[in-house]
């Protein structure tokens, strides 16, 4: 049984804190896991650049408020759901993430969590299980399903590599020329029949 596992951000919606960036005129808050490999590296830069600026939970869910999923996406989702099973794999939090699926019609995701205090001011981070893209489809074979991976970032790459088949989608052209041997789509519609033709692989 194959199930179909995509990152969120860069794949489905614009990318939260570059969106935040754009707000709130801080553009050292534009990096993303597309530029930074560790994770953890990445966000001790963003929690720190927070915390210097006064920003917490509040402004963010302000910004995420305003963020609509890429033009098909939900289509392409309702598509890719009517075809099998499929889960959302994602480094973003449960306190960003439920705004947005409900604009894509409330899929499955699995995501780590923030810690804040009750004036929204963040202090640190949850991750659901270490490595936890890869992590999770190793689980997921563990049982019996044939995992088909979607991303963007250094973070995707992993469970990409892991699956039976992945693919890259609208990634940057560093990441694209470092994995040649990865399928790289720029539409849904593309991205739809790759996805098509490796499901109906039982």
């Amino acid at each position: 049984m194959n199930i179909a596992c995509l990152d969120l951000e860069g794949v489905l919606v614009p990318e939260i804190w570059i969106a935040f960036s754009e707000r709130t005129g801080l553009p050292e808050l534009r990096l993303t896991t597309r530029d930074e490999p560790d994770y953890a590296k990445l966000m001790r830069y963003r929690l720190d650049i927070l915390a210097r600026h006064s920003l917490g939970l509040n402004e963010i869910r302000q910004t995420i408020s305003r963020i609509e999923p890429y033009d098909g996406a939900r289509e392409f989702l309702d598509a890719l759901r009517r075809m099998g099973q499929a889960v959302i794999i994602s480094d973003t939090f449960t306190q960003f993430a439920g705004p947005l699926m409900e604009k894509l019609g409330l899929p499955t995701i699995f995501c780590n969590t923030l810690v804040a205090d009750s004036d929204g001011r963040i202090t640190g981070y949850k991750m659901r299980c270490e490595n936890s893209k890869l992590t999770t489809v190793r689980a997921l074979q563990s049982m019996g399903f044939d995992t088909v991976a979607v991303g963007d970032s250094f973070n995707d790459l992993a469970m990409i590599r892991a699956s039976r088949a992945g693919f890259l989608f609208r990634s940057t052209p560093a990441i694209v020329s470092a994995n040649p041997d990865l399928p790289h789509y720029t539409r849904f519609d593309e991205l739809l029949s790759a996805f098509a033709r490796e499901m109906a692989v039982c």
